[in-house]
């Protein structure tokens, strides 16, 4: 990606100014200039991930609990998180270090126990492919089945969650 950085130039001085000296501009301007491609290509190189990442979102036909499967496999590798509206019942009790929300949602790797999330977003998102009941979603070691009762999420390993409005619970 390319970016082209132009900058304006003005034929006469803004009302009730007169032109700056070439001096002053140059001592000014060149720094900026330097900051200004320097922001850039640290913003060039934040953004670069795997082209090959999938990120998908789905959600219940009630819109209360909603997905998302990212196959990134940096970080903490792909994994599955999901949320519930309605909030966690019981209240699981807040994980260590957290000082965002707790109470709506798990989390988990293609392997391994699902783990309550710490987050100040949703997974839940009302545009999503909506996931009817009955019906299975799967992808990247992961298995969700969507049912009027909830939503029952596992990896390869065999552990997941549950989601509902009646009780949430890890296995």
């Amino acid at each position: 990606m390319s970016i082209e950085c132009k900058r304006s130039r003005r034929s006469e001085p803004p009302a009730g100014r007169s032109p700056a000296p070439a001096a002053a501009r140059s001592s000014y301007d060149e720094p900026m200039r330097s900051l200004a491609v320097g922001a850039l290509a640290v913003l060039g190189l934040t953004f670069v991930g795997p082209a090959w990442a999938i990120l998908v979102q789905f959600r219940t036909p009630s819109s209360n609990i909603g997905c998302v499967y990212s196959s990134e496999p940096g970080g903490t590798g792909p994994y599955l998180r999901c949320d519930i509206l309605s909030g966690l019942k019981p209240k699981p009790s807040r994980p260590k270090g957290c000082t965002l929300d707790w109470t709506f949602g798990f989390q988990m790797n293609r392997t391994g126990r699902a783990r309550t999330v710490c987050a100040g977003d949703t997974a839940v998102n009302t545009h999503a492919k909506v996931l009817r009941y009955g019906h299975k979603w799967s992808a990247g070691g992961f298995s969700c089945t969507s049912r009027r009762t909830g939503l029952r999420c596992r990896n390869r390993s065999g552990h997941g969650f549950a989601l509902s409005r009646a009780h949430s619970y890890r296995f």
